[in-house]
């Protein structure tokens, strides 16, 4: 058993319990908390304000900029954020939280010495310096199917808010959201369209009571902290951006338009708007999604 414990330190990795003094807090107040953590870097700071940021694998774009956005601002104004490593949502929102100079961490449904998925290869190494990596499943344990409905738990369990960025109806984005209700927490979801399958679990969670997400300011509300009212979306003319572009501008929507209807509504050539789209990328005005499909950043 020592020799065991040795390995783990070796590895960078410690195994903590509930005797121990770090065992979170938090994690005690849970109906079958974990009796043993393993983790790679620090655990949540106790005293500091903390928002899981979860939802869909395969996300929109404006989904994955929601996230980023929320994860990069929240961990600015200082709050902490948890989330399970995954792919689309959950990644987003770590990615946010490293830009934002943040801490931030990720609840593993495998060992912690696993990258699961491999694609969040570069968080996997990231966040234990900004923050940390835990788990209960002991060391080489395989991101099996049914360990990621107990590990949501253990989000859910260390978040003091829970936001909630795209799901589908039956989720385990919602899964999550149901026990952070019973764990007495705060729910807030992103709304969207009623036509968009990705938004059809948040917007059923608004209608059940959850706070409308409408910017990071929602949640300093709530959280008692601080901050500068900011505009989430940018005012182009301000920025002294040439005639053309604010015309391609001001065709982008917060979903995907092809290079073509842009064309249609600008009624500019292909070459002068794929040049307007071009600088307004570098500038940070639009984003690529895939293709020639833009839409506008989220800042």
């Amino acid at each position: 058993m020592v020799r065991e414990y040795d390995h783990l330190q070796e590895k960078g990795i410690r195994f903590i319990t509930p005797l121990d003094r770090e065992y979170p807090k938090r994690l005690l107040h849970i109906y079958d908390y974990p009796m043993g953590l393993y983790v790679k870097g620090d655990l949540p700071d106790e005293e500091c304000p903390t928002a899981a940021i979860i939802g869909a694998r395969n996300c929109t774009e404006y989904g994955r900029q929601a996230a980023e956005f929320m994860g990069r601002e929240l961990a600015k104004a200082g709050v902490q954020i948890v989330s399970g490593l995954a792919l689309g949502i959950n990644g987003a929102g770590h990615e946010g939280a490293l830009k934002g100079k943040g801490k931030t961490y990720g609840v593993l449904g495998c060992g912690v010495n696993i990258c699961y998925p491999r694609s969040n290869y570069y968080l996997y190494e990231a966040i234990p310096s900004q923050g940390g990596l835990l788990s209960e499943f002991g060391p080489d344990e395989e991101p099996l199917a049914r360990n990621f409905p107990m590990r949501n738990r253990i989000i859910s369990g260390l978040s003091d808010v829970i936001l909630i960025m795209e799901a589908r109806k039956k989720s385990g984005s919602l899964i999550t959201a149901s026990l952070g209700l019973e764990q007495g927490k705060e729910i807030f979801a992103l709304p969207g369209r009623i036509t968009d399958a990705l938004s059809e679990g948040c917007n059923e969670l608004i209608q059940s009571g959850a706070g409308i997400l409408t910017s990071p300011e929602d949640v300093l509300d709530y959280m008692g902290i601080f901050h500068e009212k900011r505009c989430i979306n940018r005012e182009k003319d301000e920025k002294g951006l040439a005639k053309i572009e604010k015309m391609v501008y001001s065709c982008l929507d917060s979903e995907p338009r092809y290079l073509e209807q842009i064309m249609v509504q600008t009624g500019l050539s292909a070459g002068r708007c794929m040049s307007a789209l071009l600088e307004l990328e570098l500038e940070g005005f639009a984003v690529r999604t895939s293709g020639q499909n833009y839409m506008k950043t989220i800042t």
